[in-house]
């Protein structure tokens, strides 16, 4: 398999500024007043390589097949992308080769130390193996108990699922697993202030009015606790506009002197 970064002679975190700029220098060389009638053939192929690392996405598949070829022929991809430790791009590779190779260990560890949710991955991977990478990488963190983290990958998810479609058929198991981790595991794992947040960016989400209903229920209960007795009735209310048959709530408005929704 033909090396395109030698053909241009530049390295594998080049710009595309510097991929044209080699490419013109190189086809200065190979031009038939230079380098005579004999040059057609290399002439070719450093066109082909100038299409191909010039396009970002054909140049991601290429690097993603070329690594798989080198390895092969005794290279170590893992150690080439871990030693590029100042490439974002290298270093999100490296998430989702690890994730891939099943070593969560390795991936959450090169995710955290490139800032974890703070890491915009889905800059430097195509948009499906991002939605991949994420999925696996939420699946790692629900298994640590590492529950908000996972809670934020899974809404990334399906707002980007929401945009345009990639998951489709799995798209209602997506939804189970983030309706899951709220209903069992995110309240007891976070301050009641970050909880309150996550409920707030789950109703954004486009969820059927009787789950966001539920989901409100539980805000107010939270802003109750913490001393929010204005803000508590309100999304209680709200709540009861969504679904007005919502169940456990009779307890509730008697706290927040509710007696019937407006």
């Amino acid at each position: 398999m033909e090396n395109y970064y030698s053909l241009l002679g530049i390295n594998w975190n080049s710009s595309s500024q510097d991929i044209k700029r080699a490419f013109r220098e190189r086809a200065k060389r190979l031009h038939p007043d230079i380098a005579g009638n004999g040059a057609g053939e290399e002439m070719r192929k450093l066109l082909l390589a100038y299409e191909v690392l010039s396009d970002q996405e054909r140049r991601y598949e290429y690097d993603r097949l070329y690594g798989s070829f080198i390895k092969k022929a005794g290279f170590d991809y893992r150690t080439f992308l871990q030693e590029r430790r100042d490439d974002p791009k290298s270093q999100a590779k490296l998430v989702f080769f690890d994730l891939l190779h099943l070593d969560g260990e390795r991936a959450l560890a090169v995710w955290r130390t490139q800032g974890g949710l703070e890491f915009p991955m889905d800059k430097y991977l195509d948009r499906e193996d991002w939605m991949d990478c994420a999925f696996i990488l939420a699946e790692e963190l629900q298994k640590r108990r590492c529950y908000y983290e996972a809670f934020m990958l899974l809404v990334a998810l399906i707002r980007a699922e929401r945009q345009r479609p990639y998951f489709k058929h799995f798209m209602s198991e997506l939804e189970g697993i983030l309706k899951e981790l709220v209903r069992f595991r995110l309240k007891s794992s976070v301050n009641k202030e970050t909880y309150i947040a996550c409920m707030e960016t789950l109703l954004g989400l486009g969820f059927p009015p009787r789950e966001e209903a539920r989901w409100m229920r539980s805000m107010a209960e939270t802003l109750f606790q913490l001393g929010e007795m204005h803000a508590a009735q309100g999304i209680l209310r709200e709540a009861l506009k969504r679904d007005p048959r919502l169940s456990y709530v009779v307890q509730l408005k008697q706290k927040l002197n509710i007696s019937c929704p407006p």
